[in-house]
């Protein structure tokens, strides 16, 4: 099978396409046809030498590569084989989820992977760009913060992988929300339930007067001590990229003072369930940027890399795009 492996840390010239044995299930696993999959941040802040998550990363994937490192996480596609303790899914099941490897023609997880059926009307594409961005922003406002009807929300990175989706389901949960993106990406931002925005480019919104529950900062180019004094006396700073003097502000203000910073490593089977229940209901919007054959994986890092991308870059496995 085709896959994009990398042997080493850095540019997006390290992913390679090449061709490896296909895996192997065993009894209590399914092996999935990959038809799409993604570019988001944990990929290229992995692949990366230079990624603020750089020691994390490394202590996620070891000093180097092993001899087939295969990125991915974000997975859409059909299972076409099935081990035999498997209960919950059938051969010629169309799923979506989260799955390590996904660079590739084909996946194995267990029957208890983040993974899911599809809704009928979903494109492959589609499936692959909800799980990270989804779940990382349900987990992190619902579980983490509490997000509760009328709170303040300010989501820094509104328009990005992980702000698209954190600035709909904050306004699912009621919440008043402010979004941070670019010029070009106000209208954007506004359609997807935004009742403010900031333009980074005009306004440093940490020097403002506002005060939120929640600052959700989805790219990291903020900081918890430039945004404690717009945080309300029990508010909550989030940030999905850590960093030394992150994890230390969390681990001082979770014995100390209202005021709590917190990073997480998102993940849950019930919340792709309850994102899916959102889409099929047309109450969550899936917003893809670009979407690149398999072949340029190089040329979707690249993209990523420039920090301009609009929610999902997708990657087509197969020139299949839609669900029959």
């Amino acid at each position: 099978m085709k896959a994009a492996i990398i042997r080493k840390f850095g540019p997006p010239n390290v992913l390679v396409l090449e061709e490896i044995e296909k895996p192997r299930i065993q009894d209590n696993q399914v092996l999935i046809k990959v038809h799409a999959t993604s570019v988001n941040a944990m990929d290229y802040r992995i692949r990366s030498a230079n990624a603020p998550i750089w020691p994390f990363g490394r202590l996620m994937m070891g000093l180097r590569p092993s001899e087939e490192e295969i990125l991915g996480n974000e997975v859409a596609g059909e299972i076409v084989e099935v081990g035999r303790d498997v209960t919950k899914f059938k051969k010629g099941d169309k799923i979506f989820g989260c799955v390590n490897r996904s660079y590739a023609e084909y996946v194995v997880c267990t029957e208890n992977a983040t993974i899911t059926t599809m809704p009928p009307d979903m494109s492959y594409e589609e499936g692959a760009s909800i799980g990270f961005g989804g779940i990382t922003s349900l987990d992190f406002l619902k579980t983490r913060a509490n997000i509760q009807k009328g709170q303040r929300v300010l989501i820094n990175g509104a328009s990005g992988g992980v702000g698209v989706y954190a600035v709909q389901l904050a306004k699912y949960f009621e919440a008043d929300v402010t979004g941070v993106c670019s010029t070009k990406n106000i209208e954007l931002v506004k359609s997807l339930g935004a009742d403010r925005v900031i333009d980074y480019t005009k306004v440093d919104f940490t020097k403002e007067e506002d005060v939120y529950d929640i600052i959700f900062d989805t790219v990291g180019k903020s900081s918890f001590s430039k945004c404690k004094k717009l945080l309300r006396k029990d508010g909550i700073y989030l940030s999905t990229v850590p960093s030394y003097r992150l994890l230390m502000q969390m681990l001082w203000t979770s014995k100390i003072g209202k005021k709590k910073a917190i990073f997480a490593i998102a993940s849950g089977l019930e919340n792709l369930h309850f994102l899916k229940e959102l889409i099929e209901s047309n109450e969550l919007r899936i917003v893809i940027d670009r979407t690149y054959p398999l072949e340029q994986i190089a040329e979707a890092h690249a993209y990523a890399d420039e920090g301009h991308k609009v929610g999902s870059v997708a990657i087509s496995v197969c020139q299949e795009e839609v669900i029959q």
